[in-house]
């Protein structure tokens, strides 16, 4: 059931992204979250690429829409945090499968989702207006739920699957910004893009906030943060290298004989605290 403080999460999540710079490492579970919540984050979101790993899928839209909500119920009840879930396409490309996903993530706990324009990895894309009607079905969903400030981080892979010539993508970007946000989106999601310069470009021609996805390499949140950017998350980095550490400590331990791999592993008792006995 729908409370006050679910409703009080949403207007947090809003005014986090509308503020400065909101920085969500992404979660997969409920104990990354509550780890990534313990080193102090301010909201969780989670990665449909951490998720999928979880449950022995590739990423990409190979998850059932019942298979993320359940994720994402177990990961909103392990925080006090705003919790955005990542629905990758709605699990299914038509309004009312985008509404049905809204409806159960708000009953999952999250206030908050990212929505994206593929309709598949790597495309092709949603064209714009279509995009908007499915961006419109999120928001009337939310409402109908009672979450009418469910925060809708309109994604767009214009750059992240390379969609079109280069030199027209920030005006394709631009444009779609516009149009989602006509259409009911709070933020603009823009994976792909981690150029200063185009990204000065793209946050002064838009009035979305704008959320880029950062890792090894990427350029600082003060960088990001002085070219407009206004949302950084991490996507699937942090479970890639949590998975990645098991392989290495195993091939270790079973080529070597040694555990060096794990000694920078925090306490049994820091990991054990993080959670609420139930």
């Amino acid at each position: 059931m729908l409370t006050d403080q679910q409703r009080a999460k949403a207007a947090t999540l809003r005014l986090l992204q509308d503020d400065d710079v909101l920085v969500l490492p992404n979660a997969w579970d409920a104990a990354s979250a509550a780890l990534i919540a313990a080193g102090g984050a301010r909201a969780i979101a989670t990665t449909s690429a951490g998720v999928s790993w979880s449950l022995g899928r590739p990423d990409g839209q190979n998850l059932t829409r019942a298979e993320m909500i359940d994720a994402v119920s177990r990961i909103a009840a392990s925080v006090d945090l705003p919790v955005s879930a990542d629905v990758e396409g709605g699990y299914g490309p038509d309004t009312d499968d985008v509404a049905r996903t809204v409806t159960a993530v708000i009953e999952a706990g999250a206030v908050g989702i990212n929505l994206e324009d593929s309709r598949a990895p790597g495309g092709p894309l949603f064209e714009p207006q279509e995009q908007d009607a499915r961006i419109r079905a999120a928001r009337e969903a939310a409402s109908a739920a009672g979450l009418p400030g469910l925060v809708v981080n309109a994604r767009t892979d214009v750059y992240l699957s390379g969609i079109g010539p280069e030199a027209g993508r920030l005006d394709d970007v631009v444009a779609r910004a516009r149009s989602y946000a006509a259409a009911g989106a709070d933020s603009l999601f823009v994976p792909g893009l981690l150029d200063l310069g185009t990204l000065s470009e793209l946050t002064s021609r838009v009035d979305l906030p704008v959320n880029v996805m950062a890792g090894p390499g990427a350029p600082s949140v003060d960088e990001l943060r002085a070219a407009g950017v206004r949302r950084v998350s991490v996507g699937q980095a942090i479970a890639q290298a949590a998975y990645s550490l098991a392989r290495r400590a195993a091939v270790e331990a079973l080529g070597k004989g040694t555990f060096d791999s794990l000694a920078d592993a925090d306490p049994f008792g820091d990991v054990n605290g993080a959670f609420r006995a139930r």
